[in-house]
């Protein structure tokens, strides 16, 4: 019995590993990719990416076609994470929602800085950007009845408040990688504070 169950574990075992250093190769590569994109940008190599991660370039194209490839990876993943985000702000029910969005998206934005401008020449599914929008809007609402922001705030300052944070992350680098923070607080100070606001503002959110 025993000469019988040992050939019948082995393969499985042998699966078990190569899943795991496929899971490891894949990290890896990921991980290579990010520094090398930071450093390098679009004249990137892919060889250079699979020196970094420490696996043979074949390693590289077998989990990915191309270098468009990659950076497709990379952006679904930093998407992913940022709908992970939003999911727990619209599960608070305190009012603090907004501001915990704001805060996940300033870390996203600091995470990618170094190869943001990759990110963005990619064309993310319209479904996800309705999403996140559509989170916008009820979480100010949300704020606004539970009295943690302004009453005279709209989703359209808060979209603007998002794109002069993340323009604030892209123009201070590596030089002052938390200066966005600094920012958030100033501004969430601001639109916690009471008295009218000026009316020259959109109302909404579509003409940014």
């Amino acid at each position: 019995m025993s000469s019988q169950a040992l050939p019948r574990g082995a393969p499985q075992h042998g699966a078990l590993t190569t899943r795991r250093d496929a899971v490891r190769n894949y990290h890896r590569i990921l991980d290579a990719a990010r520094e090398v994109l930071g450093e390098s940008g679009a004249e990137a190599c892919m060889e250079e990416i699979a020196a970094r991660a420490g696996v043979g370039i074949g390693t590289v194209y077998r989990r990915f076609a191309s270098k468009d490839a990659l950076i497709d990876e990379l952006l679904q993943l930093a998407l992913e994470q940022v709908l992970a985000s939003t999911e727990r702000a619209l599960a608070r029910t305190d009012g603090y929602g907004l501001e915990e969005l704001l805060r996940a998206l300033g870390q996203s934005f600091a995470d990618h800085a170094r190869y943001a401008s990759l990110l963005l020449q990619r064309r993310t599914e319209d479904t996800t950007a309705r999403r996140i929008r559509a989170a916008v809007n009820e979480l100010a609402a949300r704020a606004i009845t539970a009295g943690t922001v302004n009453s005279g705030t709209t989703s359209g300052d808060v979209m603007a408040l998002i794109w002069a944070m993340r323009g604030l992350v892209q123009a201070t680098g590596e030089v002052a990688p938390g200066t966005w923070q600094r920012f958030l607080d100033i501004h969430l100070a601001g639109m916690r504070a009471a008295g009218p606001l000026s009316s020259a503002f959109p109302n909404g959110p579509d003409p940014l």
